[in-house]
């Protein structure tokens, strides 16, 4: 019994001048940790977003929303002044009364030409007027019909005139087009807004942004070499960066049939499983692709996953050092997946199996080492 401890103190004070060194102890992996088979980053987003902006050019003189504040469907967001348009109506207006004047005068001017032919025709037949007589009334009788068709004409074109002065009209009342949240104001009273950017930074071509919580979703890029190991309705974990931990489940929605040439990756559409207050748009967002399950919810397989750094290659093999006895002991290994900064060990290791993990470069098999 006392040579064993003495030989025990030997193993430990033995390598007096040994190089000290980190390790991690070997385990297999199982729950959660284990069914991972990818690891993303992307961000939180909208599905629906719009920069709620005027159809007109005109100066803000309401605003009704702020930052942070609910908004329904068709709920007004801002009015712009609308003198110039009212009266651009009112004069609409006036032509088109105006025009159906001038078609009535005509209806009239028709019917008294047509009684006038009736009572030409008649004489003509008796010889008392002259075909010159007759075809003048005639004449006369078809300029009215022109002119009616013409005024006619002016009227749809006025109604029609009438119709988009009405629509400008409406269109300075502004309101949002879907129930949401608004996330920025960019207007203020008193500022020109317009469809379209008039140059000089003077006029606004958004009045506010407004997003739609409900439709958050996850986008995440994928390296193409991986994209494989997606496929809809896959089950994912998501880890916001500003809650590290909070595990959030979700599902894979769809893989965008498009990849990006110059990243070499594919974007991937996540859903959360439910929503929370907390959920943001634009937040960054870590995403662990999980492994097939049995109905039960189990995972199918235990895994060994240690640190990317304890792997190193010599002579085109994959191999890590181990503590043993007090020395370091080179053992080839097989890796498979990486996950993030850990990568699976195939085959090679054992539960219980002590990796070194910083200085393991440096180090020749049998080398004395120490461990911190």
């Amino acid at each position: 019994m006392v040579l064993g401890i003495i030989a025990v103190a030997a193993v430990i004070w033995w390598p007096s001048g040994a190089m000290e060194v980190q390790t991690v102890t070997v385990r297999e992996e199982d729950g959660s940790s284990a069914a991972t088979v990818l690891n993303a980053t992307g961000y939180v987003t909208a599905r629906m977003r719009a920069t709620i902006a005027s159809e007109i050019t005109g100066r803000l003189v309401e605003l009704r929303i702020e930052e942070g504040m609910p908004i329904a469907k068709g709920e007004v967001v801002a009015r712009l002044d609308d003198k110039l348009y009212r009266a651009g109506l009112d004069l609409a207006e006036s032509q088109l009364a105006a025009a159906e004047r001038v078609v009535q005068e005509t209806v009239v001017e028709i019917e008294l030409a047509e009684l006038t032919l009736e009572r030409t025709t008649r004489l003509l037949a008796e010889g008392v007027v002259g075909q010159a007589d007759y075809d003048d009334v005639r004449t006369r009788l078809d300029g009215f019909r022109a002119r009616h068709a013409s005024v006619q004409e002016q009227v749809f074109v006025a109604e029609r005139q009438v119709a988009v002065r009405r629509a400008e009209l409406t269109n300075t009342v502004i309101r949002s087009p879907f129930d949401g949240i608004v996330i920025s104001k960019d207007a203020h009273v008193g500022e020109m807004v317009s469809p379209i950017s008039a140059g000089g930074g003077f006029t606004r071509t958004g009045i506010c942004t407004v997003v739609d919580m409900s439709s958050l979703e996850i986008e995440v890029d994928v390296n193409e070499s991986y994209i494989s190991r997606v496929r809809p309705d896959q089950r994912v974990e998501a880890i916001l960066d500003a809650y590290p931990d909070w595990r959030i489940p979700g599902r894979v929605i769809t893989t965008i049939p498009a990849a990006d040439r110059q990243k070499a990756t594919v974007e991937v559409r996540i859903a959360f499983e439910e929503l929370d207050s907390r959920i943001l748009p634009d937040m960054g967002v870590k995403v662990a692709f999980r492994d097939v399950e049995t109905d039960d919810g189990a995972v199918s397989r235990p895994r060994i996953l240690i640190p990317k750094k304890a792997v190193l290659q010599q002579d085109g093999k994959d191999i890590v050092y181990l503590v043993s006895g007090g020395r370091a002991e080179r053992r080839a290994v097989r890796v498979g997946d990486e996950m993030g900064d850990r990568v699976e060990v195939v085959a090679g290791l054992n539960a219980g199996d002590r990796v070194i993990l910083d200085g393991a470069g440096k180090l020749t098999e049998g080398e004395a080492v120490s461990v911190r």
